[in-house]
Formats: C-alpha cells, structure tokens, sequence
C-alpha cells in the first residue's frame, strides 16, 4: 500500500533548523538593544527624564530600527501580502514585548526603589524576556511563512493519471480507494 504522507521533522530538527534565524534575530535585536540603550543613557543623563518615559522613548524607537532589519533583512523572504496586518501585529506585539520591559523597569524603580546600575540590570532582564516574547510571537504570527509547494510522489502522480487497466475483485476495489485517497490528499494539501 503507497503513503503520501510526509514525515514530520522531529524537535531536534526543528530547533537546528531555527538556529541561523535565531541568530539573525539577535544580530538585529542586539542592533537594537545598542540604539535602545544609547537613547536611554541620553534621556537619564542628558534630558534628566524619568526612567520609565526613559525607557519608553528608547524602546520606541528601538522598534521602529528592528523592523526595518526583520523586514528587510531577517525576514525578507516570508510573505508580505498585507504589509498593514504585518505592521500592526510588529506593533502590537512589540508594544507588549516594551510593556514587559518597562513594567519590570517599573517595577524596579517604584517599587523596590533601585537606582543606576540595578535600574540598568533590571532593563537587561527586561530586554532579555520581552526578547524570547518578541521572537516567538514575530516568527508566528507577524513574518509567516510562505507555505512551501507540495510535489507530488509517484503514488499520487499515478492517482492522478487516467486509470490502466483495473485489477479484479476486492484488490481492485482497494487499490481504487487508495488512488482516490491519495489524490485527495494532494488536492486538500494544495487547498491549504
């Protein structure tokens, strides 16, 4: 009996699989993090602003650099059929990923009253977990992937032919099934 099922790559290849993307992500990340925390230092000691309108203004514009280099860098490649859907789940997205940044910053600052280098140690745990929600929710739902075509095996391209010369009995009725299975398959797959 012929399958057409593809085997599904373990974790372990999916992971491998993920590694160039994910250093990629943290090269433009990293890019980032610099413009992020130069425009905080600016905003602390040269605008004398609070930390947390600080942090908003340098992870504001932080955002804005990244996504040119997700864009047009990273993922370059993904499907940008609707450039405004991308644009306001980059936005949304990354709004919740400064939340979480700011909200520990916050946190750190009002709460247990810190100052300098542990307001900073606090905006790197900051960065560092609104990052892990930035990368997953990015390679989600913002930059999807294109969906790959399906080529058909042997099997199908069979199923797909006009029929030979057809079996006797209750093999030929099974054979027939698995054809039209088959083919089937391929037509749901390429729906999809």
């Amino acid at each position: 009996m012929a399958t057409t099922t593809a085997s599904e790559p373990s974790l372990a290849q999916k992971l491998r699989g993920m590694k160039g993307e994910a250093i990629k992500f943290g090269a433009v990340g990293l890019s980032g993090v610099v413009v992020n925390f130069a425009i905080f230092w600016i905003c602390i000691n040269g605008l004398h602003l609070a930390p947390v309108r600080s942090n908003i203004a340098a992870t504001s514009i932080a955002i804005a650099t990244n996504y040119l280099g997700y864009r047009y860098w990273l993922y370059r490649d993904r499907d940008a059929a609707s450039r405004k859907r991308e644009i306001m789940l980059f936005l949304a997205f990354s709004g919740i990923g400064m939340l979480i940044d700011t909200g520990l910053l916050g946190i750190a600052k009002y709460m247990f009253g810190l100052a300098n280098l542990e307001l900073l140690a606090a905006k790197v745990v900051g960065l560092g977990l609104g990052t892990v929600f930035r990368f997953v929710s990015y390679r989600t739902w913002v930059f999807k992937a294109v969906p790959e075509p399906v080529t058909e095996t042997p099997a199908v391209q069979e199923a797909t032919a006009a029929p030979a010369a057809a079996p006797a009995g209750a093999a030929a009725v099974v054979a027939q099934a698995e054809l039209v299975l088959a083919a089937e398959r391929v037509r749901l797959a390429k729906a999809e």
